[in-house]
């Protein structure tokens, strides 16, 4: 008997692609780890990509990359944190996503390819995270910077906002997370009712965080910022797709922040999984998302300038 898609407004590309990362992801983490990181390695070259300029850099002595558009304003930086359970993923793989989003805000992009784990267990991440934002602010000032990351990219934007916080440091302008994962124990109702559909499972989930961290850190609130005290961060967006696993994670750090009085956007796409933003080549809701996170970070970056004219004048 046929049957129509898992979700209303799937069609059969992104049902196809949805049905091959769910059936994966589900088995990824019984192959051997090198293998799981080849697999992510190296995103097909675009017509996107090719229009781009890539440059290597030592940000502070972590390994990164300077991403400029055509039209890019080098006086504004996205500082962007990959995803990838903090132990897959690098700039190559998000190469094809991170170029969107820079086009989308007129700014250029410094990606991170902070250490991985288990080789290199939190808090590695967030000292490389942390290392590049200091490399950034040697030239930039805070107020032209804008934070974001996705997935576990997602939890490291919190952690090095509240580590900023922490040390009395500048904060950016305001920062991003996509489909964030920062519950490292996977608590949330949405990881059971929206299984079915994503590509992220808690089994798998589980075994990410017992890479990152050890057992006496899963609540520790610079690795796990879901138990954070979020005061005093910048203007936040959280963008979480409605069929993901890690929608309540979205929406639990969102109203945590909010409650913690910070300025926060949630957006929740209805039938997306996670970080469908890197299904814009063929998923306009994808590069809708993609430009949205352009239009916020424009917004803030603006809004900070007038700010410090304001206290100039």
């Amino acid at each position: 008997m046929m049957r129509g898609p898992m979700r209303p407004s799937w069609d059969e590309k992104l049902e196809t692609w949805a049905r091959f990362l769910h059936h994966y992801g589900k088995r990824s983490t019984v192959l051997p780890l090198s293998f799981q990181r080849k697999m992510v390695g190296v995103a097909p070259s675009t017509a996107l990509t090719r229009g781009m300029r890539y440059e290597k850099v030592s940000a502070g002595g972590v390994p990164a990359e300077w991403f400029r558009a055509p039209e890019a304003d080098d006086a504004r930086v996205l500082l962007y944190l990959h995803g990838g359970g903090y132990s897959i993923g690098s700039i190559d793989s998000h190469r094809e996503l991170v170029s969107r989003i820079c086009i989308a805000s007129g700014m250029r992009g410094l990606v991170v390819d902070y250490r991985l784990a288990p080789e290199h267990r939190f808090p590695a991440q967030l000292e490389d995270a942390l290392a590049a934002y200091r490399f950034v602010l040697k030239d930039v000032p805070a107020s032209r910077i804008v934070i974001a990351g996705e997935s576990a990219g997602g939890g490291l934007t919190f952690s090095t906002l509240l580590s900023l916080r922490d040390a009395r440091q500048p904060m950016p302008a305001a920062a991003v997370a996509i489909s964030p994962w920062v519950d490292l124990e996977a608590t949330g109702e949405s990881m059971t009712t929206n299984a079915r559909y994503d590509y992220v499972s808690r089994p798998v989930l589980r075994v990410y965080a017992k890479r990152f961290v050890r057992d006496h850190e899963l609540r520790h609130p610079l690795a796990a910022p879901i138990h954070a005290d979020l005061r005093g961060l910048p203007p936040l967006l959280v963008q979480a797709g409605g069929a993901e696993t890690l929608l309540d994670d979205a929406r639990r750090i969102a109203t945590r922040a909010r409650a913690a009085g910070v300025d926060v956007t949630l957006e929740v796409d209805d039938d997306m999984i996670h970080v469908w933003h890197m299904f814009a080549p063929f998923e306009p809701r994808g590069q809708s998302a993609i430009e949205r996170i352009g239009a916020f970070a424009k917004t803030h970056v603006a809004r900070r300038a007038r700010e410090d004219a304001a206290r100039v004048n």
